[in-house]
């Protein structure tokens, strides 16, 4: 489900200190219920994914796309991205969480882990278009347990960046986001039944 822009905003996350200068673009509530202790457990899924991210033939359709108009465009280049056109979350880092676990980089998608805590998680990526931070919150549930939370901050890179995330707005919408969250649900939900085993 959709959550609204204060889901993320009104809580107290370590991530408004590093990176005020971005915008929420989405939050999202993750079917992933658990106990106060298992934000490890999701920050593990995302890094140990592999393939697509997004499992359904729209959503594969939609990222070979991007990844074809980035080689075409140019968009993608290493010199681009974080350390390069922007330097990374993480020199932003108050000591603590500098000091502190990092948590794993992502397998099949081109994030870099920048800071872990125990309820909250983010990992960063840049190209020609975008500075982006994909944050993980664990929060309460309202039931007795807990879940996940995403949020999606993005850092345009002027007028392109900016015309960019209006375009794939509504790819987003229909064809990435609904068949990643299934995708985080039932990886979830196997992990939740090997445990139990």
């Amino acid at each position: 489900m959709r959550l609204p822009e204060s889901a993320h905003t009104s809580r107290p996350w370590r991530i408004h200190e590093i990176a005020g200068d971005f915008r929420v673009e989405d939050v999202w509530e993750l079917p992933t219920p658990g106990g106060p202790d298992d934000l490890a457990l999701l920050v593990d899924q995302f890094a140990r994914g592999e393939g697509d991210p997004v499992s359904s033939p729209v959503g594969r359709a939609l990222f070979a796309v991007r990844r074809g108009l980035g080689a075409l465009l140019g968009w993608d280049d290493p010199a681009d991205g974080v350390g390069g056109r922007v330097p990374s979350l993480r020199d932003r880092l108050p000591a603590d969480l500098r000091e502190g676990p990092r948590g794993p980089d992502p397998a099949s998608v081109p994030f870099t882990s920048v800071f872990l805590t125990h309820d909250e998680w983010a990992a960063e990526t840049a190209n020609r278009t975008v500075h982006g931070v994909l944050h993980i919150g664990w929060v309460p549930d309202g039931a007795g347990g807990y879940r996940g939370q995403m949020a999606v901050l993005v850092k345009p890179n002027g007028r392109l960046g900016s015309l960019y995330m209006l375009g794939i707005k509504p790819f987003r919408y229909l064809g990435v986001y609904p068949a990643l969250i299934r995708g985080i649900e039932r990886d979830w939900r196997e992990g939740a039944a090997a445990r139990r085993s």
